[in-house]
């Protein structure tokens, strides 16, 4: 039988080659016949190897001779599940860490380098344990320190302290290196917050509401597969973070209207607005990809929603639609930096240059998604990523060129203003709302 721990190793691999972190973990648990304690320890290794990779590296880099970078690739990794566990793993015994990484080494075509493997954990566990902000060792630079520290590229941690400044963009490092919370979407058109809460409750969960959001329930870390909680069959409810859920409040969809969502997969805003119109109306889900699309179905019927339909295209590209909406929701593409913890390798996939390209492309899509909204109607256009240039800018340039669209403030007694700035956009802070962090704007077309 493979160990955890060399499960977690092909992983890495496999996402060092290119491979999607979720997608590689989904493949090897289900190939493999796991109890669930190894399941959560190889989710566990590899999430956090990924999560922590700069900070992993830069403590090879203070005791090797070598640097991490010029070490070969698979032992590399090797190091990094070795030093994850001594250092961030409590539960581990750290003999244990030593010893299986050490095994890890021969199993794995390095023989020779067991000593070193062996000789650099234990220096590592001695510096630690005598002075343990030792190592590694940080630059004086506040950016890059923070960045090693956290391990996090530069540049992101440069954008969060450029908009929230120094000490708020270390609070939203830490947030976002904890493990994710996952929360609940109560379908109230076939269920209710309390009936979903006593079900849990008596399948032995502990599941929590999260105010103010109405429709939310967080359940507790480790509670298994979720498609087989009570009332995931029977379509009471929906996994969606509670942030995500504020946007179809702020679009606030009603009876008999038609509505279109732009980037409608894989349809948990899609189908919150159907709930919200009581599943009257007309609801267009546009995306790209037929696959995606198709998951949107599937949870659609699990729902029990009829008002939601189906469209295949580019959101660029659809000029039959003009005119059309009385509301329309771009929940755009972006680099995904309010969901970091969710996407451990999010912060090593993305970079200035796919910022800006996604910046292109939200232009656009929110140029098309404009034209097909009736005067007088609504737009709401949200991301989850925490970056000025797919937000603000974005919005600021639309309203620069169009004098016939304004920004609509959410009411004051409504759930929305308790997130909303004095520009009349929503903002929700990882660390001040413990949440996911996105940016929405409700935006009024006059003429």
């Amino acid at each position: 039988m493979v160990s955890a721990r060399q499960l977690a190793f092909l992983v890495l691999r496999s996402i060092g080659r290119g491979a999607f972190a979720d997608i590689a973990v989904d493949r090897v648990l289900q190939r493999q016949e796991l109890s669930s304690v190894d399941r959560r320890f190889v989710t566990e290794l590899v999430y956090g190897t990924v999560r922590r990779q700069r900070t992993l590296d830069a403590i090879v880099d203070d005791l090797a001779t070598k640097k991490s970078h010029q070490q070969p690739e698979d032992l590399r990794l090797i190091l990094h599940l070795g030093l994850y566990q001594l250092r961030y793993l409590d539960q581990i015994p750290a003999s244990a860490a030593v010893n299986t990484t050490v095994d890890l080494a021969k199993q794995n075509g390095f023989s020779g380098l067991s000593g070193f493997v062996n000789g650099l954990l234990r220096q590592y566990l001695r510096l630690s344990q005598s002075n343990p902000t030792q190592i590694p060792t940080v630059p004086e630079d506040p950016i890059a320190r923070l960045g090693i520290q956290h391990s996090y590229p530069d540049w992101i941690v440069q954008v969060w302290a450029d908009e929230f400044g120094l000490a708020e963009a270390e609070k939203l490092c830490e947030w976002f290196n904890r493990s994710p919370q996952i929360d609940l979407r109560v379908n109230r058109l076939r269920s209710s917050v309390a009936e979903v809460q006593s079900a849990m409750e008596s399948a032995g969960i502990s599941i929590m509401p999260v105010p103010p959001i109405p429709t939310a329930l967080r359940l507790p870390q480790g509670v298994g597969t979720i498609t087989q909680l009570p009332g995931y069959t029977e379509g009471f409810w929906s996994v969606q973070d509670s942030s995500a859920q504020l946007v179809s409040e702020l679009l606030d969809p009603q009876p008999g209207e038609t509505v279109i969502d732009a980037c409608a997969a894989p349809g948990g805003k899609t189908t919150h607005s159907a709930e919200r119109m009581d599943d009257r109306g007309t609801i267009w889900a546009i995306d790209r990809y037929a696959s995606r699309l198709k998951k949107l179905q599937q949870n659609a019927d699990r729902l029990q929603l009829q008002s939601i339909h189906i469209r295949t295209g580019d959101s660029r590209d659809q000029p039959d639609l003009v005119n059309q909406a009385d509301r329309v929701l771009l929940d755009a593409p972006c680099s995904g930096l309010g969901t970091l913890h969710r996407h451990a390798d999010a912060r090593w996939r993305q970079t200035p240059d796919t910022v800006k390209e996604l910046s292109q492309l939200q232009a656009e899509l929110l140029q098309a998604a404009a034209s097909w909204t009736k005067v007088g109607g609504v737009l709401v256009y949200a991301t989850c990523t925490l970056h000025p240039a797919e937000n603000e800018a974005i919005v600021q340039s639309f309203l620069q060129r169009h004098s016939q669209w304004a920004i609509e403030p959410p009411a004051q007694n409504s759930l929305a203003a308790t997130f909303a700035l004095p520009q009349g956009w929503l903002k929700v802070l990882p660390h001040h709302h413990n949440m996911d962090g996105f940016f929405m704007v409700r935006l009024r077309r006059q003429g």
